[in-house]
């Protein structure tokens, strides 16, 4: 019996270990080491300059936390090279039209962003997607198909009203032009899960749509593979 209950003790203190190491944060877990200190009989030490020592027990559940956020860290470090490599592949793959201006890519915080004229894409006031552009997309879902991280696609127009029986405003002419490109990506063998079409209309504009530059700039359509979001590192330190 003894045994018996010596080993639902330990049983109990794994799964709360467990639980605590999933959730912690500073206040938790101060709660969690004077908890575990208690239930095994023993106490954090106290110098005399008020620093406290961990004992035996808090160390080994301190390094557990350090170990799960150097796993966080290299878990990060391979997204962003995986990023790198991505955004190196779509400029070599678009050098042309990156220095025609009609793409641009760049990576950010969100993940990697190509930024393709509209102008390129489609007629004027039109969603259908132009032959050429048709070619130049395919070779973008090529690269996006060896990736898994998931994709929003959006549609931005410039401040000039639409209204015709297709398109009623630039809301739907955005969305259907985003819906577009989505299509042909799912044409092209990727999933449809990792897909997203948003129209924006005329907000969010680059330029100023008051010269004719400005709201040909405006007129875009934004493809971004988007990052996985970092997971916060657990810390250990007093409150």
């Amino acid at each position: 019996m003894v045994s018996y209950a010596d080993f639902i003790t330990l049983l109990f203190a794994f799964f709360v270990v467990m639980y605590g190491i999933s959730s912690v944060n500073e206040g938790k877990y101060k709660d969690f080491s004077v908890s575990m200190s208690q239930v095994f009989g023993q106490k954090g030490a106290v110098a005399e300059d008020g620093a406290i020592r961990l004992t035996g027990d808090e160390m080994y559940f301190k390094a557990l936390v350090d170990k799960r956020n150097a796993r966080l860290a290299e878990k990060q470090r391979k997204q962003n090279e995986r990023l790198q490599n991505l955004t190196r592949r779509l400029n070599d793959k678009l050098a042309g039209f990156v220095n025609k201006g009609t793409m641009s890519i760049s990576q950010t915080e969100r993940g990697v962003t190509l930024d393709i004229s509209a102008n390129m894409l489609f007629l004027p006031g039109d969603a259908a997607l132009q032959r050429e552009a048709v070619a130049s997309l395919r070779d973008i879902a090529k690269i996006l198909l060896s990736e898994e991280l998931p994709v929003e696609v959006e549609g931005y127009t410039d401040n000039l009203p639409i209204s015709t029986a297709k398109f009623p405003s630039n809301w739907e002419l955005s969305a259907t032009r985003a819906s577009s490109v989505v299509r042909l990506f799912i044409e092209q063998g990727i999933n449809a899960d990792r897909l997203k079409a948003i129209g924006h209309a005329d907000n969010n504009p680059v330029a100023d749509n008051d010269s004719a530059e400005g709201r040909s700039r405006n007129r875009r359509v934004t493809v971004t593979v988007l990052a996985a979001p970092p997971e916060a590192p657990l810390s250990t330190g007093p409150n």
